[in-house]
């Protein structure tokens, strides 16, 4: 695409970027993006679609849609993402954060709301990414004690960075997993990486850091050994919350089941498929 091809009106700008094959939805938020404007307001599109185009805008959006077709997250090309009521700043150092991840956001904060809870309680995010669990369980609980860690240093520099914006208190901390987490959790939860080494939908994800995606010959290398040193850092009947593939329930469960957890379960997510498994710890049985 060159400045001579550029659109005459708003509405040809989105007709050009359709034709890339690029999502409405999509195409929609990066046309706002690129003329200024907030990206939830697509009803302007509508009422402004025979506008005229401003020229100085086609650069920037030919860009960002040349970037789109190779496949880059629509996150990244805005520089944020919205999750569970949040604006979050993202980009490539961190995952996108996904809509079904609010399901272990909404089970977490149903833990804890139980009559089991405690005032204050402390609840730890493994592997916080772009801080996007972390800082929405500290903002629907502000009288909670919430400390995220990330082995990324890189990752963490987005997740602070969001929460001095929101204004929470997270604790945010550099570590591998559990390595030297304090205990007394009332709430354990991660999405940690959780793709096969060889999952033929890895190419589709080639933007995101694949650290934060891929653990092991089944994907479940980093849940195990969250499973396995989670007890002793959990309360007397915390809860340890995992988001995981769409077709790992059952393993998942098996391992807490294993490990002594009770109460193991999974939770769906918006498509009903079960994304999320969790168990309670209790050393009296």
């Amino acid at each position: 695409m060159t400045e001579a091809s550029a659109p005459s009106t708003v509405a040809q700008a989105l007709a050009a970027a359709m034709a890339l094959g690029i999502d409405r939805l999509d195409a929609q938020l990066l046309l706002l993006h690129a003329l200024g404007r907030p990206v939830n307001d697509r009803a302007w599109l509508l009422a402004h679609d025979t506008d005229p185009f401003p020229g100085e805008a086609w650069p920037t959006f030919a860009r960002q849609l040349s970037r789109r077709t190779a496949g880059e997250p629509v996150a990244y090309l805005l520089g944020e993402k919205e999750f569970h009521g949040l604006q979050l700043q993202v980009d490539a150092r961190v995952l996108v954060p996904r809509p079904d991840t609010e399901t272990l956001v909404e089970w977490a904060l149903a833990c804890l709301a139980s009559p089991d809870s405690r005032p204050a309680p402390r609840v730890l995010d493994l592997g916080t990414g772009s801080g996007a669990i972390a800082l929405a369980l500290q903002h629907a609980r502000l009288d909670a004690q919430v400390d995220a860690v990330d082995a990324s240093a890189d990752a963490l520099a987005v997740a602070r960075a969001n929460a001095q914006r929101l204004g929470l208190p997270v604790r945010f901390t550099e570590s591998s997993w559990l390595d030297g987490a304090a205990d007394g959790y009332a709430v354990i939860a991660s999405n940690p990486p959780y793709i096969a080494a060889g999952d033929p939908h890895l190419p589709a994800l080639r933007h995101e850091p694949t650290r934060a995606l891929v653990a092991g010959a089944d994907g479940l290398d980093d849940i195990r050994q969250i499973v396995r040193d989670a007890p002793a850092h959990l309360a007397e009947g915390g809860w340890l919350l995992l988001e995981h593939g769409h077709d790992q329930a059952e393993a998942v469960r098996q391992l807490l089941a294993t490990r002594g957890f009770a109460e193991v379960q999974s939770r769906d997510d918006l498509a009903g498929i079960a994304r999320c498994s969790g168990g309670i710890w209790r050393t009296v049985k």
